[in-house]
């Protein structure tokens, strides 16, 4: 056969597949229709919904109300929180202060914050600004975040208090996701710049972008209005719960917004860092973001849903491969709000799912989404996700084998009074019990809304009942340790959960 004729036809069918990939038609009631199914079988309270495609927000709609027991529905330009969605935010903000020449990825993370410290001294003075935004530090995923959790300290404190996580790997050997070090990161920049990150943040990409409904403080809600309510879920039920200011910390994920602003960073992104006639991020720094920094393990004797050849975490950014496609994205977990946003750039395709509630459907939506807009044999994302999750949350047992064990008809060792003192933590600061009309309580010096009351559960444990509701903490302990002499020695907390570690605290009895 003629070479010539074999290349025509071979353009012929790769223009085909192209075109088929590209122009996909959509029926966007059955999507409707499909997404209101899987907002009412996951019992989220509210989720908005947005896809780019080209350039453009071509779909978007909202399901649900914006707070359980009220009328009051989302729609593209409710307000959520966004939360570590930001954290690609904050890695944009050092890559232009590195192509301004005021920084460098390399640069040691002790020439901008002469007190920063974490578990050995050599990693310390190792530890650089790529090694912050890469979670390759050797911490653990989500180790010490107890200490900024609902707290008031500074940025700086929380950095400093850094020297007391455990090592959960030695240092560039692994990934531990930190949101400790993000907020190191911001330190960064409010060094480099002199400005806090939620100052930076606006003038650098949230102005120039139009994102002007995207707020850094819930302070502003009431003034802008349209925002869903964050909700705890308990038993199967959802419960609304008040917003939590992360604004002092919004370099690991303080961004508040809506899926039409977060469309906007979307179609920015896959213009690979170009707004307009202006270029906020150069090629060289663009490419440094989407780099694989820590490499995830995938099982390649295995087929899987993706046809995906490799995992990784960027620079403020998780990256994989979709049916041979480049995909990035990230998700953010909240106190009562769970979002995610991802993009296959190849194919000029992006989606955004927000939603106030524990339970979400953001990754059944996402998949969803995705397989629709590049023709991808369909898939009942939303049946096999939700089995998933409905299994999981049966076999997390741990809270019903702490009650199971629990042994009745104990007394504590002594009298309220005996246990009633100051408490230090060196990862946090101080814990006080205190006695109040003879009952126990819990105070922690820079979280008061973590205070609760103590009652007695076996022997000299004590149950935590929390003053006000919480999204990821319910049921929780208290033992009080002694010496040989029965002197009180200090704390050990039991809060089983898988975001907050509260065993990090270990409070010794100092007054």
């Amino acid at each position: 056969m003629n070479p010539k004729y074999i290349l025509i036809v071979l353009l012929v069918i790769l223009t085909s597949t192209l075109n088929a990939q590209n122009n996909v038609k959509v029926d966007l009631k059955k999507v409707d229709t499909y997404l209101s199914q899987m907002a009412k079988d996951w019992d989220i309270p509210s989720m908005s919904v947005g896809v780019v495609k080209d350039g453009k927000l071509v779909y978007t709609k909202s399901y649900g109300v914006l707070e359980v027991g009220k009328t009051e529905k989302p729609d593209a330009n409710t307000l959520y929180a966004i939360a570590s969605n930001s954290k690609a935010f904050t890695a944009s903000i050092i890559g232009m202060l590195v192509q301004e020449g005021k920084i460098s990825w390399d640069d040691k993370v002790k020439d901008y914050l002469p007190y920063f410290e974490v578990y050995d001294p050599w990693v310390s003075k190792e530890v650089t600004i790529r090694d912050l935004l890469s979670h390759r530090v050797g911490l653990g995923t989500f180790s010490g975040d107890v200490i900024w959790y609902k707290s008031t300290l500074s940025s700086e404190e929380i950095v400093k208090g850094a020297k007391f996580i455990p090592k959960s790997f030695d240092f560039r050997a692994g990934y531990g996701y930190s949101n400790v070090m993000y907020i190191a990161a911001g330190e960064v920049i409010k060094k480099v710049t002199g400005k806090p990150w939620h100052v930076v943040v606006k003038e650098r990409i949230l102005t120039p972008l139009a994102m002007d409904r995207t707020l850094t403080s819930p302070e502003k809600l009431a003034e802008v209005g349209n925002f869903a309510m964050p909700h705890g879920r308990k038993d199967g039920v959802n419960f609304p719960i008040a917003w939590e200011n992360w604004e002092e910390i919004g370099a690991l994920g303080g961004l508040i917004s809506s899926v039409n602003d977060v469309s906007k960073w979307m179609i920015f992104t896959m213009n690979k860092g170009i707004h307009g006639k202006d270029t906020l991020l150069s090629s060289k720094t663009f490419n440094m973001l989407l780099t694989p920094h820590n490499n995830f393990t995938v099982d390649h004797t295995k087929k899987n849903d993706f046809n995906r050849h490799f995992s990784a975490y960027g620079l403020g950014w998780s990256l994989s491969d979709y049916h041979g496609n480049l995909r990035i994205g990230h998700t953010g977990g909240y106190d009562g709000m769970i979002t995610a946003v991802t993009m296959v750039p190849d194919q000029q395709l992006g989606v955004v799912i927000l939603t106030n509630g524990m339970k979400s459907p953001i990754t059944a939506a996402t998949n969803y989404l995705l397989d629709l807009y590049t023709g991808v044999k369909f898939k009942d994302w939303n049946k096999e996700l939700l089995q998933r999750t409905n299994a999981f949350e049966q076999k997390d047992t741990r809270v019903a084998e702490r009650i199971s064990k629990r042994i009745l008809n104990t007394l504590p060792s002594f009298s309220n009074d005996r246990y009633v003192g100051t408490y230090a933590s060196a990862i946090y600061g101080n814990i006080y019990i205190t006695n109040e009309n003879q009952q126990l309580y819990l105070r922690f010096e820079h979280s008061p809304n973590l205070s609760a009351k103590l009652s007695h559960w076996h022997f000299d444990v004590f149950k935590i009942e929390w003053d006000t509701p919480h999204a990821w903490l319910d049921f929780g302990t208290l033992k009080f340790n002694f010496d040989n002499n029965l002197e009180i020695l200090g704390m050990d907390f039991d809060v089983p959960n898988d975001d907050i570690f509260f065993e990090e605290l270990q409070p010794i009895k100092v007054k």
